[in-house]
């Protein structure tokens, strides 16, 4: 954990939730006081839900904060147009969004998005006033073929436009091989990638580049965030299937130092 950065836990909550689940975020937010003094929470639920999450956060103010934010997990990059079942950036931000993931693996693999289709993206959420949080990472031969930080490298460059500052980007490192399947890297391993994140940033965005979030993301669960959350450069995690639980959210919440 980089001491000068907030830390950021983030669900991502994929293509799980219906209307019911709204119980399940009224726990995280009953919750969230225990666990906000050591970081910030953010929840990305299905775009059906988003707006009713946003109204509840909202309710659930504390001291001129929400006690969690709402986020959504992809945009067009157009803000308006023909564009049949897409959602615009402005879209997601009316309905209560604060940040947009873009580029996630699933996305990149499942729907073809190439690095520029990210940027535009990253730059679409930045046109609607919202945060992007941009994910990178290798799959599992990548890694095996040794290429692992050429490959982050090449997304990074590729993905992440200019001008990126602390408030309006955070980059989360998601190996794929790691998401959903329980593996994950060792403490050295991810030291490494994000170390070499964190090089690439203050490379590029000089002065801005030490306070932009790094968050880890793959199979993070409440046994081993503590580990992970206490390597450096480690600036919290974006969180899959254990986010859809108040109690393991929290849980890796209350795991940052």
């Amino acid at each position: 954990m980089t001491d000068a950065v907030r830390p950021l836990i983030a669900g991502n909550w994929k293509m799980n939730g219906l209307k019911t689940s709204i119980t399940e975020f009224e726990a995280m937010l009953r919750g969230a006081p225990e666990v906000t003094g050591k970081a910030d929470l953010l929840v990305c639920p299905p775009v059906t839900l988003l707006a009713g999450f946003a109204a509840k956060a909202s309710s659930f103010g504390q001291e001129g904060k929400h006690a969690v934010t709402v986020g959504a997990q992809d945009c067009h990059p157009k803000a308006s147009g023909a564009h049949t079942g897409d959602i615009s950036a402005e879209m997601l931000a009316d309905a209560g969004a604060t940040a947009i993931i873009v580029g996630h693996s699933e996305r990149r693999a499942d729907h073809g998005e190439s690095d520029a289709v990210v940027r535009e993206k990253a730059l679409a959420a930045w046109r609607a006033g919202l945060t992007a949080i941009v994910c990178i990472g290798e799959t599992q031969a990548e890694r095996d073929a040794g290429k692992t930080l050429d490959v982050c490298g090449a997304q990074l460059k590729g993905s992440l436009p200019d001008d990126c500052t602390s408030g309006n980007l955070i980059v989360a490192y998601e190996p794929v091989w790691a998401i959903g399947t329980g593996l994950t890297p060792t403490a050295q391993d991810v030291e490494q990638v994000h170390k070499f994140i964190r090089e690439h940033l203050n490379q590029r965005f000089k002065n801005e580049g030490p306070s932009i979030k790094i968050l880890y993301g793959g199979s993070v669960k409440p046994s081993n965030a503590k580990e992970l959350m206490a390597v450096p450069n480690v600036n919290g995690a974006l969180v899959g299937g254990a986010s859809l639980k108040a109690a393991d959210f929290l849980a890796i919440a209350a795991g940052c130092p």
